[in-house]
């Protein structure tokens, strides 16, 4: 007998050979028909491979990632074994899940392949899955599947055997396909109820542009069709969202081919928008104690060979600056916490002078491969809100709870209310990548998962995602649609200090290190403004808004009044504009609907002899005449909520 803990850390005793399957049917019939795959003591596995030893389980159905994950792979197998049926002769080069569905990357050969094609594939696709064929994991010796790939004329899976180490391969077999692939898979075809092919793309085999451009298809599988038609319902909905489109609409930013590629240009209401972000930041960081300090938008090499930025991030970076001095370079700022290193520097600090929090809204410049950058989400140039504390080793776990309520109270004040703490940690199994020593990691690590615990916060630990100079919490927030992004972040650092040699006098009168700990609550400007716009659909939160209000007169007649009432609502804080166009009321609601406009004040005759406005709000509709006076006290009580 084995025992098999289970993640309530109940454990049961179970034959040696017990499958997850069977696990799953011990405890209820419905758990097992809905089995995808298993964690066994971390690793996933198939739902129907033998368990030997005492081993740590977790069930996996559609609702855990990892199980998703699993059903996405099966349905890039199946994907590839309709599209063989249909087209004999396909090759294949690989086929993983993604985080919204999966793709495989297919040479069709002197074929030409299409979107039009799609619907033959899908239902060749769902044919197949009907049959609910069974997928067979067989261990084959690399010899053998050498063989079996030549004869089949497959370069490609032959180019991934050369890297893989002969008793570890495996294939997977269903139906009349066999692949390449270590797995695990679902139980059956038949888990999978509707399919759906997304789009198709050139993908240069390994990523190399010297090798053969492949046809890289998209797709998504749903084991309920109801929930296929819930993600198209999504996939439109997102497409009115998109920030590069409303923020091309609402006139936020724009970008040149001139000025260069994933450089934004922040029009007027743009900036005046991220200008707001930052006073309000400002004013939450003064409270806090921040103290905001200006560095330069360069830095010389030697900076950030110290930091170690330009090991790590040099072949990335933007190519140095020469000056006309022999041998002198600059860099582009890649990361602003080196300057505040120096700033730190500038004279001798006492214990009594920490925590040290200096604030910058810093512009920082990274080299991104043009297929990378999209809209505001991925640029080469953007401003972070960034800070580093500097502080004693006994403060650091109580400054990085307060961070943590920082982060909280900007996420609150712009209404994104869902999100998870991501705790990220060094790889242990490939420390090479990171720099310091396991002492101070230790450290570090302690002392995040320890404030994240006191907090109450919702976390999840993954391995391999800290920086490369220490562990952090990043917040991964979900937005109106349901999809993750990953906003702020707080990072805890022994290291730079050491590499800059920081010190400060002890209350013993000796030298000691500070710890840094960085953190940035919207991570980015550009990222965070283009999550909160496909979040509120460009519907900003009031005290956020470009234009609080746009006063629309029915005829010339009433401008004046308009510029009277306008006055009046500037002088009280409350931003606006007058439509002095020659059109049609009609015609000017509709176009203040389209941009969004909170608040639209209808003057004529009427109002203006009443001394009043008629008052639409944007998406509701007619809210009544109201005197200016009553007008204002309605948005500063919006604004105050």
């Amino acid at each position: 007998m084995i025992n098999i803990t289970l993640p309530d850390g109940s454990s049961r005793q179970y034959e040696k050979g017990v499958t997850a399957h069977q696990i799953a049917l011990s405890i209820s019939e419905g758990l097992a028909r809905n089995v995808l795959a298993a964690e066994v003591n971390g690793e996933i596995w198939d739902s129907s491979r033998a368990i030997e030893s005492d081993s740590t389980v977790k069930l996996l159905t559609w609702n855990d990632a990892a199980g998703k994950a699993t059903f996405w792979h099966s349905s890039a197998h199946i994907m590839a074994e309709a599209l063989e049926a249909l087209y004999p002769g396909t090759k294949f080069g690989i086929g993983p899940a993604i985080e919204t569905g999966f793709y495989y990357d297919v040479d069709f050969g002197e074929r030409e392949f299409s979107s039009d094609d799609f619907k033959v594939i899908e239902a060749k696709m769902i044919e197949l899955a009907k049959q609910k064929q069974v997928f067979v994991r067989e261990s084959v010796s690399k010899a053998d599947a050498i063989k079996y790939f030549t004869e089949k004329g497959d370069e490609y899976k032959l180019d991934l055997l050369e890297g893989l180490e002969d008793g570890k391969i495996t294939f997977y077999n269903q139906g009349e396909f066999t692949d390449l692939c270590r797995g695990p898979h679902i139980p059956n075809t038949g888990f999978i109820k509707a399919v759906k092919l997304m789009n198709v793309a050139g993908a240069y085999w390994r990523g190399d542009e010297t090798k053969k451009q492949l046809t890289r298809i998209y797709g998504v599988t749903f084991p309920k069709a109801s929930e296929l038609t819930e993600y198209l319902h999504m996939i439109e909905e997102a497409k009115k969202r998109d920030h590069r489109k409303l923020g091309k609409e609402l006139e936020l930013f724009a970008f040149s081919e001139k000025v260069g590629m994933g450089l934004p240009l922040w029009l007027p209401k743009g900036a005046a928008l991220r200008e707001r972000l930052v006073q309000f930041l400002t004013k939450a960081q003064s409270k806090s104690g921040y103290e905001q300090v200006v560095t330069p938008h360069i830095g010389h090499k030697n900076l950030y060979i110290t930091s170690g930025h330009y090991e790590k991030y040099g072949k990335d970076a933007f190519q140095p600056i020469k000056t006309p001095q022999e041998g002198e370079e600059f860099f582009l700022k890649p990361m602003n916490c080196p300057h505040h290193c120096e700033i730190y520097k500038v004279k001798p600090r006492s214990y009594k002078d920490l925590p040290l929090r200096f604030a910058e809204f810093g512009t920082v410049y990274r080299y991104e491969q043009s297929g990378e950058l999209h809209g505001l989400t991925r640029v080469r140039g953007f401003t972070q809100d960034d800070a580093h504390l500097f502080c004693r080793p006994d403060q650091v776990k109580e400054e990085f709870k307060k961070v943590i309520d920082l982060v909280l109270y900007v996420f609150k004040s712009l209404g994104f209310t869902d999100y998870t703490a991501q705790i990220s940690l060094r790889d242990p199994e490939n420390k090479t990548k990171y720099i310091g020593t396991d002492e101070n990691w230790a450290l570090a690590e302690s002392a995040i998962i320890e404030a994240a615990a006191e907090k109450e916060l919702s976390t999840v630990v993954e391995y391999g995602e800290a920086a490369f100079y220490g562990p952090k919490l990043d917040f991964m927030v979900k937005d109106a649609l349901g999809r993750k992004w990953q906003l702020g972040t707080i990072q805890v650092d022994y290291n730079l200090p050491e590499r800059f040699e920081l010190e400060y006098t002890g209350s013993d009168n000796l030298k000691h290190r500070p710890v840094m700990i960085h953190r940035a609550p919207f991570g980015s400007l550009e990222r965070f403004i283009a999550v909160l716009i496909e979040h509120c659909a460009g519907n900003f939160p009031l005290w956020l808004s470009p234009e609080q209000f746009i006063i629309l007169p029915i005829s010339e007649k009433y401008e004046d009044y308009a510029k009277k009432v306008s006055d009046e609502l500037n002088n009280s804080d409350i931003r606006g504009l007058i439509d002095f166009r020659d059109e049609k009321i009609g015609r000017k609601i509709r176009d203040a609907e389209v941009k969004k406009i909170p608040y639209m004040l209808i003057i004529g005759e009427k109002e203006m002899a009443e001394g009043k406005v008629s008052v639409r709000k944007h998406g509701e509709g007619d809210l009544g005449e109201m005197t200016q006076q009553e007008f204002s006290e309605l948005l500063i009580k919006e604004i105050t909520i």
